[in-house]
């Protein structure tokens, strides 16, 4: 919904429940101050992440729940301006 918004530059949702994946959300928080610095708008990042001590979960168990549960209800990728 905000990738409709006017003046919305970058809108990417991103994980942090892997190596692989904290590499994709690094990358993409570089673009957006980026394309901030050029003035091509604003940008948001949303992070799926872990809360192991109030889900209850051990660390490893919250990485996968986040990956089994969060990830196929709120689906990671660029929703506004990923050239």
């Amino acid at each position: 919904m905000i990738a409709t918004l006017d003046g919305a530059a970058y809108i990417e949702r991103v994980s942090s429940h892997d190596v692989q994946h904290i590499q994709k959300a690094k990358s993409a928080i570089r673009k957006a101050f980026e394309t901030q610095k050029k003035g091509l708008g604003f940008s948001i990042i949303e992070v799926l992440s872990t809360c192991p001590t109030n889900w209850g979960l051990d660390s490893a168990e919250s990485l996968e729940w986040v990956k089994e549960s969060m990830v196929p209800v709120y689906p990671l990728g660029v929703f506004k301006g990923g050239k």
